[in-house]
């Protein structure tokens, strides 16, 4: 038997700018800031000093571009490295390759005042050929501030592909804190795209133990940047735990944290999905219904069963559906 019911309802992004292709050549030939020369020509007064009283050392007696043996011991190691954590099984390999075919490519140091060398790249190579059981490592000397040491050494891990997405993130950071560069110069620095840049700072906006989980490989980049739409560390922790628990794709997860963000939605998608194509007849008399009403109506028929309803907004809207079903009575 069919019944009538009254109820009462409750950026455009920019063009992507293709990258400039700079990165470490450039930190070797672009001139340095009147400051940093300053400082610059202050070290190399230090290093004259230290090769005087090293005038039998051939590698110092020839700073420059060609590459020396250096002893291995005598090299400290970069105190501005951004790489956290370093794949042993790939150091092994690398060290065995070394064996077999020695170091293809130098490192790169600048000397110390104390007579020692500092390691700006390539801190792979010099561990593993270390591991190698080399006493010496072929070497380029570079005559570099502190400043301008950090900056290529940055610039150096950014230009690889094995760093994760957090150690990305806090290499951009630092460059951007402690050189006052903006997103814009970063990206020109890096040969990175500038929405790049921004899109791995955002996630030094992650609670650290989603960070973890992006540093471990748990979660990806794809993951977090799901995640950084929801509001709230409480949120992020709660959706990330379910996102991990159930090893969710990175669509699965921005389908997932669209509908926390908005149940409406997600709860009428599904309505939607189960309703049946409304009959030719129903959808007339819904439609007529509602011209003489002046309200919304929906009918729900199933084999000749079914309900009205009909959605009022206001006391007046109700009032007059009340004098038309009067009327009609």
């Amino acid at each position: 038997m069919s019944r009538i019911e009254v109820k009462s309802p409750g950026k455009v992004e920019a063009p992507k700018r293709r990258a400039l292709g700079k990165g470490l050549e450039s930190l070797l030939s672009t001139p340095a800031p009147p400051e940093v020369v300053a400082r610059s020509q202050a070290f190399a007064a230090r290093t004259a000093a230290h090769t005087a009283h090293n005038v039998d050392d051939p590698f110092v007696a020839h700073v420059g571009g060609t590459p020396r043996e250096v002893p291995a011991d005598q090299i400290d190691s970069n105190p501005y490295q951004t790489r956290m954590q370093v794949d042993e099984q790939k150091l092994d390999e690398l060290a065995r390759s070394i064996v077999a075919n020695g170091v293809v490519q130098p490192i790169i140091v600048r000397p110390l005042p104390n007579g020692r060398f500092q390691l700006i790249a390539g801190e792979r190579r010099w561990r593993a050929s270390i591991k190698a059981g080399k006493t010496t490592v072929p070497a380029i000397l570079r005559q570099v501030t502190d400043e301008q040491a950090m900056e290529m050494t940055i610039v150096e891990n950014l230009q690889r592909a094995d760093l994760n997405p957090m150690e990305q993130a806090r290499a951009y950071d630092r460059l951007s804190r402690d050189f006052h560069m903006t997103q814009e110069q970063v990206a020109q620095r890096t040969g990175k795209d500038r929405a790049t840049v921004a899109n791995f700072l955002r996630l030094l906006r992650l609670p650290v133990a989603v960070q973890s989980k992006v540093e471990s490989g748990d979660l990806s980049f794809g993951h977090a940047r799901a995640l950084l739409s929801l509001d709230g560390a409480e949120e992020i922790l709660k959706a990330m735990t379910k996102v991990v628990a159930l090893s969710m794709s990175v669509r699965q997860t921005e389908t997932y944290v669209q509908g926390l963000m908005d149940p409406e939605r997600k709860r009428k998608k599904s309505e939607d999905k189960t309703k049946e194509p409304l009959d030719p007849n129903v959808r007339e008399a819904q439609d007529r219904l509602q011209r003489q009403l002046g309200l919304k109506v929906r009918i729900e028929d199933k084999n000749g069963r079914g309900r009205v309803t009909i959605e009022y907004s206001g006391l007046e809207d109700f009032d007059a559906l009340m004098a038309v079903l009067g009327a009609a009575v």
